[in-house]
């Protein structure tokens, strides 16, 4: 866990530094001001995670460890995510927690674990039956998670990418381009891309918007403007 930990820091702070260089959008006001509720639901989602670490642990103390195991945990790891997501959508209690993360108006780095606790127990919850049903060892899990924690910082980075390379790479995976649709406000825009690592679950199930316009494109809800951490976490609480 330690390294894991570790590891996300360094790549958020390399992320954190790269949207200066090379920023999608100029933020209208303070970086700093704007990551702080950000990073403290970052600690809160960890603790969480942490807290419920004993769960995956026992679940996975029965897994197999062949190497096809190992990649078909993998996968079955992250079909479950995309499930676990677009439940979060389509839910009405999953949509009130999820609602913390669309919220934001300016999407960085930080936004990748704006997140509420309620919303990270949601999603463990749905990695048991991957765990279970396949048998995924907990240093897949571990491994599993550390990819996917990295791929969502720079999924939700607000760093310019070349188009060409974007759309190669989305063939096979979730970039930076393909999720920034996610967050758009126009709701047909946000009810697609709900894939974790792998794009394909997008492209089986039909929910793949392909096309991005970002000079139309804007963050955020409509009925919604919360920037305290206060009013975050309460979020899901109010009508």
């Amino acid at each position: 866990m330690n390294t894991q930990v570790l590891v996300f820091l360094a790549s958020c702070a390399i992320l954190w530094s790269l949207e200066s260089a090379v920023p999608l959008y100029r933020f209208r006001g303070n970086r700093l001001r704007h990551a702080l509720p950000n990073v403290a639901l970052t600690v809160l989602v960890l603790l969480t995670s942490v807290a419920l670490s004993f769960v995956t642990a026992a679940a996975a103390s029965y897994a197999k460890t062949t190497l096809v195991d190992v990649l078909i945990g993998i996968v079955a790891l992250d079909f479950f995510a995309y499930v676990a997501h677009v439940t979060l959508h389509s839910l009405p209690l999953g949509w009130r927690f999820h609602r913390v993360h669309h919220s934001e108006e300016e999407v960085d780095v930080t936004t990748a674990l704006r997140q509420h606790p309620g919303e990270t127990v949601w999603r463990v919850l749905w990695q048991l039956p991957a765990i279970v049903l396949v048998g995924v060892p907990l240093w897949v899990v571990v491994v599993y998670l550390t990819i996917s924690s990295l791929n969502a910082q720079l999924e939700h980075a607000n760093l310019r990418v070349p188009e060409r390379v974007d759309r190669m790479l989305r063939l096979l995976f979730v970039t930076p381009n393909m999720h920034k649709v996610h967050h758009s406000r126009q709701q047909s825009e946000t009810d697609s891309n709900y894939a974790n690592i792998f794009s394909i679950w997008d492209r089986i199930f039909g929910t793949y918007t392909r096309r991005v316009d970002f000079a139309t494109l804007r963050y955020g809800l409509d009925d919604v403007e919360v920037r305290s951490l206060r009013g975050l976490l309460a979020m899901p609480f109010r009508s």
